[in-house]
Order: structure tokens, then C-alpha cells, then sequence
């Protein structure tokens, strides 16, 4: 499945759809180069499970906890984790076992951490907007 995604509004409206349907236990890969709409789709899956507060990514702490929504989030950021066991030692394990949803951007770089159900969403820049693919 392919979805155009014009501007930031409409990334943002794609992911209030997929925070009002995920439930407990999905993990959601996403996928794209840098300013390819990562975190905007996220943000948009924090509205849609009813979140107010402010979404960023979490490229220094490696993993942002949103707590007390419709479903915890664990968002995860994998761009400068070096090896596989840094995530492991962080409670990788745990985050998935707990009820909650688990986002991940640039999963590409530990593909063996996710499980065998992750959604994987793919962001890429075309002329007007951004192109996503769900796999």
C-alpha cells in the first residue's frame, strides 16, 4: 500500500489514524532518511491516542516514554545505537513485553531486535510531499 502525503498536515492526519486503531503490543517501524516525516507521523500517532503533550524524537536519549494515554508509548530511536546490545542492556526486551505501543525509527540499523509482526512504514520525499508504503 502506497499513500501520497502532500504536506505535514496530512502526515500528521495519516498518523492520528494509526494512533486512534493501534493496540497493546504492536511495535511500528519507521523508516526514511533524514527529514523524510519520522517523527511528524509520529507526532500525529501521539494525537490520535489522545496525547497533548510535546513529541520529539529521541535521537539523544535513545528512548522518550509517553505515559498515561490510551496506550504507553515507547519511542525508540536506533540511529546512533552502534551495537545490538546497548538496546538489550537499555531493557529492549521488557519494552516489548510491556502493554503499550513501541515506535521505532531507523529500525533498518537492528532489524534482528524487531519482531516478526512489526508494522513497517516507509516515508520517502517525492516532488510534493512525502510518499509512505506499508509493508
Amino acid at each position: 500500500m502506497s499513500i501520497s502525503l502532500p504536506d505535514a498536515a496530512a502526515t500528521l492526519a495519516f498518523g492520528r489514524s494509526v494512533g486512534e486503531s493501534v493496540e497493546a503490543g504492536e511495535v511500528i517501524a519507521l523508516v526514511g532518511n533524514l527529514g523524510a516525516g519520522k517523527t511528524t507521523l509520529t507526532q500525529g500517532i501521539m494525537q490520535g491516542l489522545g496525547y497533548e503533550q510535546e513529541v520529539t524524537s529521541p535521537t539523544f536519549s535513545l528512548v522518550q516514554e509517553y505515559l498515561g494515554g490510551r496506550l504507553d508509548v515507547f519511542h525508540f530511536d536506533f540511529y546512533r545505537v552502534e551495537e545490538e546490545h546497548e538496546l538489550i542492556d537499555l531493557g529492549w526486551d521488557d519494552y516489548l513485553d510491556r502493554p503499550g505501543l513501541v515506535i521505532v525509527e531507523w529500525p533498518a540499523l537492528h532489524p534482528d531486535l524487531l519482531p516478526k509482526n512489526t508494522r513497517w512504514l516507509k516515508l520517502s520525499h517525492q516532488e510534493e510531499g512525502r510518499l509512505l508504503e506499508q509493508t
